[in-house]
């Protein structure tokens, strides 16, 4: 589940810029959310993954991979309900707050990467192996494809209980973009308990 949350937290963001685009920008002013933004939002994630791979992965190997892959998880939870709660409801304070949990999100996303990997293939035997391997690393299309149904799926409810004229938009989604965001913090905290019931693999 651990590369599935990944997913999911990574592509989630796409749609979520166009949200706030619709919610904070004036649109007769801003035809879309303005391309820095964007660029911002999706790269503070990534910048966060990189510097996650270096630092988990060099823990993971000096204090144990059990220990650092539930540091990395926990990180990964606090925030994704983190980001749903970026503070005040201000355009800058909103995006500032945003992009920083973001950084945060993606710092453990870079922990939990090279640790799937390695213990994965340290449980698993030389016939097996590479099956696991295949397995742990699909799970990511399935974080993908439920990061969109997600979205659509709360959107629509959103918009179905709102009473908002049509064209305008609904107060109601500043919630729902929050929301999607922190419903990834569920399949990352469903998996805690395993995680730190396993035993410490080879070093």
């Amino acid at each position: 589940m651990g590369l599935f949350t990944d997913a999911y937290d990574l592509f989630c963001i796409p749609p979520i810029i166009k949200l706030i685009g619709r919610i904070y920008y004036d649109q007769k002013v801003y035809k879309n959310t303005p391309t820095i933004v964007v660029s911002a939002l999706l790269a503070i994630a990534l910048l966060g993954t990189v510097v996650g791979h270096l630092v988990f992965g060099r823990l993971g190997d000096r204090l144990g991979r059990r220990r650092v892959y539930g540091l990395s998880l926990g990180m990964m939870v606090f925030s994704s309900i983190a980001c749903g709660f970026s503070i005040c409801n201000s355009r800058n304070c909103v995006l500032v707050s945003l992009g920083f949990f973001r950084f945060l999100l993606g710092v453990g996303i870079g922990g939990d990467y090279p640790l799937s990997a390695t213990i994965m293939s340290e449980f698993a035997n030389r016939k097996t192996r590479g099956a696991f391997i295949a397995e742990v690393f699909s799970m990511q299309g399935l974080g993908i494809l439920a990061s969109s149904i997600v979205t659509m799926v709360v959107c629509k409810i959103f918009e179905v209980a709102s009473e908002a004229p049509d064209g305008q938009n609904p107060e109601e989604a500043d919630i729902a973009w929050r929301l999607i965001l922190m419903l990834g913090s569920i399949p990352a905290a469903m998996t805690y308990y395993w995680r730190m019931m396993m035993p410490e693999t080879a070093r």
